[in-house]
């Protein structure tokens, strides 16, 4: 690990969500990944402040509007609450050299109030498409970094694609297979539990279920009735030692999305307890996986249940050795203080491209990136958003 050198001393916010505590007890990829990088850049020397829900741990200064993360109280709004975690950021806005937004689009709206100092966001993903629009505004205050190089609108400039990281330490290593396949990631059509059942199925192993439903009907229709205790079981959300022990202990993750994945965090711990990942060919998996080396990147079911035999006989050091080497979190901050140094450098963010402004015109709902909700196409598409 380096020191930053130059940016020693930097007074940076970071701004995260606030569904969960950072870092979150189980499932919070979005606040993981802000606790780790707040956690990362402290190391390194920068004078960093945390605005995230107050049960969070932060290695410099915490921030808070909310007692526990939205998803932790029922009463709190969560519309009103995560609006005022922003306006907290920006109202100290002159206190910092630099803000890392990493709470969606809202915080673009707050910074076309201000000037200074720049603004890097990262984009963990389009929930639907016409939040494009706030990202095109936002565009002349906002430099962008995506968390793959799949996950990039073509309408939009970026910074740098900076890989989400993780601390190897905190995973346990086992070199032995196990004899189940695990699905770990949100119940919603797009992450691809049914999927991971007809191949499980299929292949006769045993699967287990761990995860949020997100979607109910999904879940209920889909998902449910093929719970027996047996062949495929329901774990729920699992947290801890025990999500610990249950991703070091499976034959492999599956990970059989539907819509392309915008990074997979899941994915990265697997391989870190050394756990070989049977993923889809699509999104930011192939970025994420090694084929033939720590998974295998399968066009469809077919090839999944094909593929199911011979995971036993990867590498479970490789997959460990990969994250360690281009995922851990010390990769991550270096990544984003390229970004930061580039961002003080340019101050503001060049002008779009034509190029750029054309895909602005576009139809925004014919787009490569996994929209999470896709809304009723309009009769009429606005194209002044440019």
């Amino acid at each position: 690990m380096s020191v930053a050198g130059d940016l020693g001393g930097l007074r940076i916010a970071v701004l995260a969500t606030i569904a969960w505590p950072a870092p979150p007890p189980g499932y919070g990829p979005w606040e993981q990944v802000a606790y780790d990088l707040a956690s990362g850049l402290a190391k390194r020397g920068l004078d960093v402040t945390l605005f995230a829900s107050g049960n969070s741990k932060s290695p410099g200064a915490l921030v808070s509007v909310v007692p526990v993360g939205l998803n932790e109280d029922p009463a709190l709004d969560g519309e009103v609450f995560t609006e005022m975690n922003i306006a907290a950021c920006f109202e100290r806005a002159a206190d910092f050299d630099l803000i890392h937004n990493n709470s969606d689009w809202k915080p673009l709206l707050y910074a076309l109030g201000t000037a200074q100092p720049p603004v890097v966001t990262t984009i963990h993903g389009f929930s639907r498409p016409q939040i494009l629009a706030a990202y095109y505004a936002g565009a002349r205050r906002s430099f962008y970094c995506s968390i793959s190089d799949a996950d990039r609108d073509p309408g939009l400039g970026y910074l740098a694609t900076t890989y989400n990281g993780i601390d190897p330490a905190q995973w346990t290593y086992r070199d032995q297979p196990g004899d189940y396949l695990l699905f770990l990631a949100r119940f919603h059509p797009e992450k691809g539990a049914h999927r991971a059942i007809d191949v499980a199925r299929r292949a006769g192993v045993r699967l287990k279920l761990a995860g949020i439903p997100q979607d109910e009907r999904y879940f209920t229709e889909l998902v449910a009735p093929h719970i027996d205790g047996d062949a495929v079981q329901m774990l729920g959300h699992v947290q801890g030692v025990q999500r610990d022990e249950l991703v070091g202990g499976a034959l492999a993750l599956v990970h059989l999305t539907t819509r392309p994945e915008r990074f997979g965090l899941t994915l990265i711990e697997a391989m870190a307890c050394g756990t070989p990942v049977l993923g889809a060919r699509m999104g930011s998996i192939p970025e994420i996986v090694v084929d033939g080396v720590t998974g295998f990147l399968c066009g469809d079911d077919d090839e999944a249940v094909a593929r199911v035999p011979q995971l036993a006989s990867l590498s479970r050091s490789a997959c460990r050795r990969h994250v360690e080497q281009t995922f851990s979190v010390d990769r991550m901050v270096d990544r984003y203080l390229d970004a930061y140094r580039a961002a003080l450098q340019l101050r503001t963010p060049p002008e779009p491209t034509g190029e750029q402004l054309r895909w602005r015109r576009h139809d925004w709902w014919d787009r490569p990136m996994a929209f999470t909700e896709i809304s009723p196409k309009p009769e009429h598409l606005p194209n002044t958003f440019a």
